[in-house]
């Protein structure tokens, strides 16, 4: 193995070589993979990665570089990224840089030369784990050979597994904006008034909701009630973002405080399971979770099939055949799944039928990713004047 060797060892010792790339040294967190061929640039920004190592299933990564477009929060927020074949040399009208200088200059540690496909494909069998990239300083005396000695990978995985596991993990408040600001309406007079809760959210979200007509006014995913109310809001937009929705406590309990006000409610993604969870249904870890932007989605309520961008390892339990008691509050009404994934049967959306509540697992902001999910915003504004009147 060459002198510029790197290593990405799973807690259960499956332990792949590569080569280093970006920031040298050592990451640890959940190792994840994204079926996404496009978007890059968009997946290492969002939020809902914290604490995990994404691993792109596309083999050729950084063709376009990275611009100052598309990035949808201020900064990387993945722990790792591992890929099999990056660019050498980046080739777009609207590049300003390099992947791999973005990956050196904000410290990820990345690795390069992987089989990709064979670790999707270990993920898939025993599900997400834990893993760590190592690389130069960080990498023991004798991982350096091939196949890597047993004692290396005892230490490599005894590294790993001091990361706790995502399951009980509260992250939100890692990523969530400190203060409050607005977003107008993009070139028209407002049509509705939305509080957005932050929970980690991207850029997306509240400039669909702008291109809509909505007044967005973003607060910290700590905002309380009263906070909330202040902006007397025609609607509250609860965003992606990262962690195990059982943790998000105060934001469940906001989300059926407003449920008990008949205050309009779109959620996605975290705000999806948080929607649920307030609804008094429970979230479950899903094996290996639902990541990229070719996802197939079937809209229960038209019969229409999305193909929908994902990120997610979390769903909500809640029953698919037809419309229930919502558990938590009998004042709450009848509940129903909206949408269903085609890949597994995971429910994928709920609509509430007696109070103004809607939700979605997937990314309908679509960034990156297909825009058949537009609708989603739609509707919300829909319900929000039917509401309203």
């Amino acid at each position: 193995m060459s002198e510029d060797c790197a290593l990405i060892v799973c807690e259960d010792g499956y332990v792949l070589p590569g080569r280093a790339w970006g920031a040298r040294g050592r990451t640890v967190g959940e190792a994840v993979f994204s079926t996404g061929m496009t978007g890059y640039q968009e997946t290492l920004t969002d939020p809902s990665y914290r604490r995990q190592i994404v691993v792109q299933t596309a083999p050729h990564i950084g063709n376009t570089g990275i611009n100052d477009e598309d990035s949808e929060s201020r900064q990387v927020w993945v722990a790792g990224y591992v890929v099999r074949d990056p660019s050498p040399r980046a080739s777009n009208w609207r590049t300003s840089g390099e992947l791999e200088e973005l990956l050196r200059d904000q410290g990820i540690v990345g690795i390069r030369d992987v089989d990709t496909r064979a670790l999707t494909r270990h993920l898939r069998e025993v599900g997400s784990l834990r893993a760590g990239i190592f690389s130069g300083d960080a990498l023991p005396e004798g991982a350096n050979q091939w196949p890597v000695p047993g004692y290396v990978t005892d230490v490599l995985v005894s590294l790993v597994t001091q990361v706790p596991p995502m399951v009980g993990t509260a992250l939100v408040h890692e990523v969530s904006t400190d203060q409050s600001y607005t977003i107008e309406p993009t070139e028209m007079e407002p049509r509705a008034t939305i509080v957005a809760l932050d929970l980690g959210m991207k850029a997306g979200s509240p400039r669909c909701l702008a291109e809509r007509g909505g007044r967005v006014h973003v607060l910290p995913a700590s905002a309380s009630l009263d906070d909330v109310l202040s902006y007397r809001p025609d609607g509250v937009f609860l965003s992606n973002g990262p962690g195990d929705p059982e943790t998000a406590t105060h934001e469940v309990d906001l989300a059926r405080a407003l449920l008990t006000r008949r205050i309009p409610v779109f959620g996605i993604c975290l705000g999806h399971q948080i929607l649920g969870r307030a609804l008094g249904f429970g979230t479950y870890k899903l094996a290996y979770g639902h990541r990229g932007v070719n996802q197939p989605v079937k809209d229960l309520t038209s019969g229409r099939i999305d193909i929908t961008a994902h990120n997610h390892g979390f769903a909500v339990d809640m029953p698919l055949d037809g419309a229930c008691q919502a558990p938590a509050d009998a004042d709450f009404g009848r509940v129903e799944a909206s949408h269903v994934s085609l890949n597994d049967g995971v429910v994928e959306g709920i609509r509430c039928l007696d109070v103004p509540a809607l939700s979605v697992q997937f990314h309908p902001e679509a960034a990156a990713g297909p825009h058949d999910g537009g609708y989603l915003f739609d509707r919300f504004f829909a319900l929000m004047e039917t509401h309203r009147a």
